[in-house]
Order: C-alpha cells, then sequence, then structure tokens
C-alpha cells in the first residue's frame, strides 16, 4: 500500500476521529470532486449515491467534516471540495485497493520489456505511458551513477585528436564522456590499457574509484598516456552528471486538466518542472528513509514547509532498481486526481522496470585492493 509523506499533513494518530457515516461521506465527495472538478453538494450525494440519508442529514455531516479541517467551502452557495487533510485520509485510509485491469498490465509489461537493453529508451517509455494511461505528467529520475558499480571501461578513439571513455554500470546504466587526447595509438595498445583499467577498477563503484583511484592505479607504468589522464580526469570520468537525470513526458495531458486553464498556473507548471535540481532533490528526498521499496508507492499532496512551489501539485512515485543503483518512477499533477488509479500505474510500471543487481547480468571480476 502506498505511503505518505507530506510534512505538513497531521498523521494518523493526530487527525480528528471519524464516525463510519463521516468515513463514507468524505470518501463519495473526494471521489464526487475528482470525478467533476467541481464543488459536491449533499442533494447531488443524496440523490447518486446509496446512502440511506436526507440531503439535509449529508449536508450536517459535510459541515462537521468542514469544521474539522477535512473539507472546504469555497463558495457561499457551493458544495465542499476536500482539502489537503481530506484527500489524505482518503489516500490513507479511504480509497479502494489500487488496481489495474490485466489488460493494462499486460501492456505495461509488454512494451517496457522489449527495452529492457536500452536504459534510455526504456525510462523514456516509461513516462509516456504513465501520463498517456494517466492523463498527468510522466517522470522518471535515473538512478545516481555514483552508486553504481563499474562493469567495464572501454575507451574509443575519436578523429581530430579525441577519445571517447565509455563506463558500463551494473543494471544497464552507461556513461559516457569525450577528451582530449594527442596521440596515434593502435587497436592493441588501447586494448591492453583497457585490459588494465578494468583489472584494477571494475567491481567498484563510481564514488569509490573516484576516492580512491590514486593508491590503486599508482603503480602502473603506462607509455600510452592512457592511465595518466584516467588520473588526471578522475573527477570527471566518474563523477555524478551535473544534469540530465529526470525526464517527464505528457506535459499536453496535464495541461487538459481544469487546474491549468488560467496563464499562470501553466507559467508556474512549466517553471517548475523546468527546475530539474528543484525536482531531483524533491524526488530523492522522498525515498531517503527507505530507498529500498522497490515497486511501493509514495503518495505527497502539496509540499513541505521549504518547498512551497509544489504546493499545487501531488506526487506519486516508487523507486525502482537497476544493479546497485536506484531511481525513480513517477506521475505529477493536481491534488485532485484518481490517487488509486496512479498508484497502481506507477507501482506496475517500477515492477517492469525494476531489474535488481541479483538479475542483471554481470561479468566483471572484483575490484582488486592492490
Amino acid at each position: 500500500m502506498s505511503r505518505s509523506t507530506d510534512g505538513a499533513t497531521p498523521g494518523r494518530d493526530e487527525r480528528p476521529s471519524l464516525s463510519d457515516r463521516e468515513r463514507t461521506i468524505l470518501r463519495l465527495v473526494v471521489e464526487g470532486f475528482v470525478d467533476s472538478a467541481g464543488p459536491v453538494g449533499s442533494r447531488r450525494l443524496a440523490k447518486n449515491s446509496s446512502l440511506d440519508l436526507s440531503a439535509a442529514s449529508i449536508r450536517n455531516t459535510m459541515a462537521d467534516l468542514e469544521d474539522m479541517g477535512y473539507l472546504d467551502h469555497p463558495y457561499t452557495s457551493a458544495g465542499r471540495v476536500p482539502t489537503r487533510l481530506g484527500y489524505r485520509t482518503f489516500v490513507d485510509d479511504l480509497m479502494n485497493k489500487p488496481e489495474l485491469s490485466p489488460v493494462e498490465r499486460q501492456v505495461l509489461r509488454m512494451k517496457l520489456a522489449r527495452l529492457a537493453d536500452d536504459t534510455e529508451q526504456l525510462l523514456r517509455e516509461s513516462t509516456r505511458l504513465l501520463s498517456k494511461l494517466s492523463n498527468l505528467l510522466g517522470i522518471a529520475l535515473t538512478p545516481r551513477l555514483s552508486t553504481g558499480v563499474l562493469e567495464r571501461i572501454d575507451i574509443v578513439p575519436l578523429s581530430d585528436n579525441r577519445i571517447m571513455f565509455v563506463l558500463s554500470v551494473r543494471g544497464g546504466l552507461v556513461k559516457t564522456i569525450v577528451l582530449s587526447f594527442e596521440s596515434d595509438l593502435n587497436r592493441s595498445e588501447i586494448d591492453r590499457v583497457v585490459s588494465i583499467l578494468n583489472e584494477r577498477l571494475a567491481g567498484l563503484t563510481l564514488q569509490e574509484i573516484r576516492e580512491t583511484h590514486e593508491e590503486r592505479m599508482k603503480d602502473l607504468r603506462d607509455d600510452t598516456g592512457l592511465v595518466q589522464l584516467v588520473m588526471k580526469e578522475s573527477a570527471l570520468l566518474f563523477s555524478e552528471p551535473e544534469e540530465g537525470r529526470l525526464q517527464f513526458d505528457g506535459t499536453q495531458n496535464i495541461l487538459a486538466q481544469p487546474e491549468f486553464q488560467e496563464p499562470d498556473d501553466i507559467r508556474h507548471l512549466i517553471e517548475t518542472i523546468e527546475d530539474e535540481d528543484r525536482v531531483v532533490q524533491v524526488l530523492e528526498n522522498l525515498f531517503e528513509s527507505d530507498p529500498d521499496a522497490v515497486g511501493q508507492a509514495t503518495v505527497r499532496i502539496g509540499s513541505t514547509e521549504d518547498e512551497e512551489e509544489m504546493d499545487a501539485y501531488s506526487i506519486v512515485t516508487s523507486p525502482y532498481q537497476l544493479g546497485d543503483t536506484i531511481g525513480t518512477l513517477g506521475v505529477i499533477g493536481p491534488p485532485r486526481m484518481d490517487y488509486a488509479r496512479a498508484v497502481a500505474l506507477v507501482e506496475s510500471a517500477a515492477h517492469a522496470v525494476n531489474r535488481p543487481a541479483d538479475d542483471a547480468s554481470s561479468d566483471a571480476p572484483e575490484g582488486r585492493d592492490d
């Protein structure tokens, strides 16, 4: 089941207790508002629900829920809408079990399984499917490369006195760096250095390599200059990329939601998703306490105190694993979203993408301590 992370919303033990009638009516108001995007009135509930209650009785219960902070009354003559507390309680305690249809689960598995060998395409297709099936913004955060285990390093000579280093990380992640290097080395000389580098470095995380490469490679004798280049550029080769970890798809889908019809709301959404550093920080913070909860969705409604720019959005995410690294899949949308469907989609996609270290093929030798 999903977890909550809202910093400003009271936990279950701190919320006003609800009777069975109050719980039922709160659930119906949330579901009605999600469906219609308009305030839900007592007459509508009395007419369209299976409640054996008069409109007056429902109205009184809704007033009590408003007094407790679960509902709001936006207009004098309108019905009620859920508050952040109302959404949170619905997600935690009242919504139906998240499930996709067998056909949708099969479509997700089939479309993602055929891309299992191409991590970049796999994540791009994941965000596209999440957005298409939810009508929200699909997002994917690639894992931190610094925590990944190096399977192999390759060197590819390019034209114009340049060479490309290709770092293959367990789980299918790849990092490429092009460096200037003036040399007329033949392939056999390059292969010899590549073999030495892999003997010393494969099987270690990029962070371990960055911190210990001098000790591991100081005794090497190399006339090609390639080992010296690796030593000199180690911070660049084995560091975390500064950008490009965040992918998203479906801006057109989320802009079709009623909450994003005003120019200011559209501008704020675009500015928010284009601030990659901020979004990455928000997504990573969701799993700091439990980074291995693969396939278990977290639902955050609104923002914490230090992330006010995210207050207009809800985020449903789940971690996935590639080798030894953890990334994030999810959706972003307005608080008025179909949470059960969003949770089911995100959890199913995370399971489909997930490739833990035990399942990742790796023939790399263990890192040496000499």
